[in-house]
């Protein structure tokens, strides 16, 4: 599966480079390990959930190294574990991939299409007396791995190897329960990387498989697996996160006993660790299956289908990847990071648009009661070619309550009696009171505006230090607005006391319901990106947005947390 190429043409002066592209250019060069082939990598997720975005770094450095060195970036599911694996997963993994602008071509497999290969590389391992089948429990094999002053034990490693031969096919027959017996690699029992101490290959689970069913009910173990998928499929450079670098020595004694022409190299980096989530599959699982989220697309999720949801672009998320940069160093990036990313990207490609979330009626008393303007806003000012749409003005508007204080604190240059501010695009206008509940609840705001001052101008040259955005009473319409926050409370949930579950923020989602929008909002369809002025960019949600239901979730604020002396 390998072919040959000029490598001599591939230009790679001009684009980053990092450790793993300087050990990719010596194996190309004159006399390396790759000389004259096409450059291999592989994307190899396991599809028991959905890919978050510690994936999503993994996804990028893989598709563009080969991208880099213009060779080919498989894509493998690797289903050697039945018990949680689903074809759910399966698609899910294809979709995002593809959302992040990524492509594997006709490079698509499975693990479990090799499962006859690996049987036979591994019925001549025990020929060859490399492995051998072994009675101990899982909790005995725990119990005799020795130390570092001490091997480890295992009184099965010296059975004839047609006695191992002939159990192994009876595993594979299905005569013994889940647990009985393994297949044990035999490599060195003293080793100091217990990886080596004879490891586990094979082992029984009588389950349904969702691509092989019941063909099979033993199943190799991922680190016997994986370097026999790598060879089958030509990989060049399997490219993987650090906590497989103590795995290495066992992965390269697999390529070297297996008779195949490929002989792929394993270099790790360190993986994505991000302040305030979890990224284990199996923690995000609990959060879904113990509906502490509403699924694995919650916007709250550090999935990419949550995110994705709740308005991150693929454009901003490689942005991250690329910025934050492949090492061997162990580090956790802050979240305000991936934001700042966001905003970023939304700040020169949303549209604007005036959204009111928390409404208070505001009269223009000395407005004509049956008059309406129209006034042109700008959809985008960072893109003129977005052109500009019509906002309809009108004696009733809905303004922010927070944008009127009775009785104003030092500082606030918003609307309070006898102050003037502008009404974005449009007047200024003078406060000239409010009126309350019997609770003593602002529900009205009362104000008159200067007719000169149209477009907001101050042809007197006053000056107006309050500008406020609104919704014109009689053409706006209704939407839900979700506000999200951090899930966990601490920065670090995976290493605090207790459980993770204790720290999840019971303020983290803060939905907002008569919200007042723009008409044309009406008629918008997802993927729909804003940032609603002066609060934040906002997209529409694309699970419960519907017909006469408009819910926004807002991507993220407008202000940049982002220290960039971090």
């Amino acid at each position: 599966m390998q072919n040959n190429i000029d490598n001599e043409n591939i230009n790679t002066e001009n684009t980053s480079s990092n450790f793993i592209h300087d050990f990719i250019k010596e194996d190309l060069s004159k006399g390396g390990r790759c000389e004259g082939k096409k450059i291999h990598t592989r994307f190899p997720p396991e599809p028991n959930g959905y890919l978050h975005i510690g994936h999503a770094k993994a996804i990028c450095i893989n598709f563009e190294t080969a991208k880099k060195f213009g060779g080919i970036c498989h894509l493998r599911m690797d289903d050697t574990n039945p018990i949680k694996e689903d074809i759910e997963y399966v698609d899910a993994i294809k979709k995002d991939i593809i959302w992040l602008g990524y492509s594997w071509g006709d490079q698509f497999y499975y693990a479990s299409q090799f499962f006859d290969k690996m049987y036979e590389f591994a019925c001549e391992f025990i020929k060859n007396g490399l492995a051998y089948v072994c009675e101990m429990s899982a909790e005995e094999v725990r119990k005799n791995r020795g130390d570092l002053s001490n091997p480890a034990i295992s009184p099965y490693r010296d059975r004839p190897i047609s006695e191992s031969l002939d159990l192994f096919e009876r595993m594979k027959s299905g005569e013994f329960p889940d647990g009985k017996m393994t297949l044990r690699a035999k490599i060195d029992l003293a080793s100091g990387n217990f990886n080596m101490r004879d490891p586990v290959i094979y082992r029984i689970s009588h389950s349904i498989h969702h691509k092989t069913g019941n063909k099979w009910c033993i199943y190799p173990m991922y680190d016997f697996a994986h370097p026999i998928e790598d060879t089958l499929e030509g990989i060049t450079h399997s490219l993987c996160s650090l906590e497989f670098e103590d795995h290495r020595p066992l992965y390269d004694w697999v390529v070297k006993h297996i008779n195949q022409p490929a002989k792929p190299r394993q270099i790790e980096f360190s993986r994505l660790g991000i302040n305030h989530t979890v990224m284990s599959k199996r923690k995000l699982r609990e959060l879904v299956e113990g509906n502490y989220v509403d699924g694995w697309d919650d916007p709250r999720m550090p999935t990419l289908s949550g995110l994705r949801r709740r308005g991150y672009t693929p454009e901003s998320i490689r942005n991250f990847c690329e910025r934050i940069g492949v090492s061997k160093v162990i580090s956790t990036v802050e979240y305000s990071f991936l934001e700042h990313c966001l905003r970023e990207d939304l700040n020169k490609n949303a549209q604007r648009a005036m959204a009111v979330l928390k409404p208070v009626k505001l009269v223009i008393t000395n407005y004509p009661e049956d008059k309406i303007e129209e006034f042109e806003i700008e959809n985008n000012p960072n893109k003129p070619e977005d052109g500009t749409r019509k906002i309809t003005f009108s004696r009733e508007l809905y303004i922010e309550e927070d944008d009127f204080m009775e009785i104003p604190v030092k500082g606030y240059f918003r609307l309070f009696p006898d102050n003037e501010v502008r009404l974005k695009t449009t007047y200024i206008i003078k406060c000239t009171g409010c009126k309350k509940d019997d609770t003593g609840r602002i529900v009205e705001v009362y104000a008159e505006y200067d007719p000169q001052t149209r477009g907001g101008n101050t042809p007197d040259g006053r000056k107006i230090k309050g500008t406020i955005h609104w919704a014109d009473a009689k053409t706006c319409i209704d939407a839900e607005v979700r506000i999200y926050n951090n899930l966990f409370t601490v920065e670090n949930p995976d290493s605090a006391p207790g459980s993770f579950l204790d720290y999840i923020n019971p303020n983290s989602l803060e939905v907002l319901n008569n919200c007042k929008v723009e008409s044309f909002m009406a008629d918008i369809k997802p993927p729909a990106h804003f940032q609603f002025m002066r609060q934040g960019y906002f997209c529409l949600d694309t699970k419960d947005s519907k017909d006469g239901k408009l819910v926004f979730n807002r991507s993220v604020p407008l202000k940049d947390g982002f220290k960039k002396s971090k």
